[in-house]
């Protein structure tokens, strides 16, 4: 039932602070309104045609993720506030459903974008002629809303009778129920993964066409660095996208399928000691803060650290320092200009 006792804040111990959902939803919010803020510029300015698909992707992702804690994280960090258990705050069970439904609508969208991302990226280097002549934005678009659509439909089921969205351990969130091995839990469980290696299958092949390319330009009588410094960029960005994805999303995805495969209703409803029933407990909420914790990643990931960035940020600092001489302090040359400067 979902208003058993483990809404109650005694029982929730160390692990559950309030101070976690807090900051995470505080960083997730400025984050992925910083990526959209960018987004949105680079969009509008001049030359941006070519890499108006991937930058779409990039502010849809940035959307869905921000979308994700706006919805969610208020939620838990009141729950976790007012110290009483979920079935007195939410006696007809919608609440928890609704929980559901957005965790589940915001946990897969982002994993199919990303492979959408993945995909198109692939498209670009390796078939660059047919990228040219059949991807647009307008198709981008299309994809995206096809995307939500799927996420959408998928996250209704339960409310439709054909799975159950259920409380969760510590009793502050709700998600899918796997008990009687449930075959919505398992779907969505199985659609994860296979995003996971949908995106990890065009990330290589994206590093493998990338690499091809610069053996073939280093064996050239101009080898062009500035191609070099790019491809290297692209490589060391997907992998780093391989790598969050996969540490923020398989242990959930992973315990979920477990939990199916043994009809487990949840992980802190079994065990036979006390101590290994609260282990499973802390490991299940931890791969759920995992798959939180990529919502605030994505944007990092996907553009905030991309060496680019942090390339104009030195060029504006080393623009900064040269202000202090002469020509700045006369007023004969702005700081605005001396960063441009510094950086052509």
């Amino acid at each position: 039932p979902r208003g058993n006792g483990t809404g109650r804040a005694a029982e929730r111990g160390s692990a559950v602070s309030v101070a976690i959902p807090l900051t995470m939803m505080l960083t997730g919010i400025a984050g992925n309104a910083l990526a959209m803020l960018l987004v949105s510029r680079s969009y509008r300015a001049k030359g941006s045609r070519r890499k108006r698909s991937f930058l779409l992707c990039i502010g849809s992702l940035a959307l869905t993720d921000m979308l994700g804690q706006l919805l969610t994280s208020p939620i838990v960090i009141s729950v976790y506030l007012s110290g009483r258990p979920w079935a007195s705050m939410d006696p007809s069970g919608r609440l928890c459903d609704f929980f559901g439904f957005s965790m589940t609508v915001f946990g897969l969208c982002p994993l199919l974008i990303a492979s959408a991302m993945a995909a198109e990226r692939a498209l670009a280097i390796r078939a660059p002629h047919w990228y040219a002549s059949h991807m647009s934005p307008r198709a981008t678009q299309r994809g995206l809303l096809a995307i939500w659509a799927a996420g959408v439909a998928l996250a209704l089921l339960p409310l439709a009778g054909l799975g159950r969205y259920a409380l969760q351990w510590p009793g502050t969130w709700c998600f899918i129920s796997t008990a009687g091995g449930s075959a919505f839990a398992a779907a969505f469980a199985a659609l994860g993964l296979l995003s996971l290696v949908v995106t990890g299958a065009c990330n290589l092949a994206t590093i493998e066409a990338l690499v091809s390319r610069c053996r073939a330009k280093a064996g050239g009588a101009r080898p062009g660095s500035r191609w070099g410094r790019i491809a290297t960029e692209t490589l060391l960005q997907l992998l780093g996208i391989m790598c969050v994805l996969s540490a923020c999303w398989s242990p959930l995805l992973v315990t979920m399928l477990q939990m199916v495969w043994e009809h487990r209703a949840g992980p802190c409803r079994g065990g036979w000691r006390r101590w290994q029933v609260r282990r499973e407990c802390d490991l299940s909420l931890t791969a759920v803060r995992l798959a939180s914790l990529n919502q605030i990643l994505d944007p990092w990931v996907y553009l905030l650290l991309r060496r680019i960035l942090l390339r104009r940020v030195r060029q504006a600092a080393s623009a900064v320092s040269k202000c202090s001489n002469a020509e700045c302090r006369d007023g004969s040359v702005t700081l605005s200009q001396e960063i441009r400067r510094t950086a052509a």
